[in-house]
């Protein structure tokens, strides 16, 4: 499964899976991504949100999947991966030359650093010691 919601301002896609993706998670985000991008120039990013890395049901789904990202990624500027699957590197290594977004990778329950990271393109600026 994939819950997808729209973060405004800035429209940024918050993608969040659950258990084996399936072809039809990719038809319906392509659906919403889609109808978001008729109004708008691009999606300010793509934030993913899951404790572990998920895998795709059947190949149909990984075919979709990269369907999804040759047919939306001059549209999307950065993508952030907030994950502690130790796979999500080489996911990113894969990813980087077929992209023109920025892809980074954050810890699990740093999504804020992570949005603060898509809407700004810098990291949150720690507090000064006293």
């Amino acid at each position: 499964m994939l819950e997808t919601t729209m973060l405004d301002p800035g429209g940024i896609l918050r993608a969040r899976p659950s258990g084996a993706l399936t072809a039809g998670d990719f038809a319906n985000l392509t659906r919403f991504t889609d109808a978001y991008l008729a109004t708008h120039p691009d999606l300010g990013g793509l934030l993913i949100e899951a404790k572990t890395f998920p895998a795709w049901d059947r190949f149909a789904a990984f075919a979709a999947h990269l369907r999804f990202v040759h047919d939306h990624q001059r549209r999307v500027q950065r993508v952030a991966i907030v994950t502690d699957s130790p796979i999500v590197r080489a996911v990113q290594m894969l990813a980087t030359p077929f992209s023109s977004a920025l892809i980074r990778h954050f810890a699990f329950g740093q999504s804020e650093a992570a949005l603060h990271w898509l809407r700004n393109g810098v990291d949150p600026v720690a507090p000064l010691p006293d």
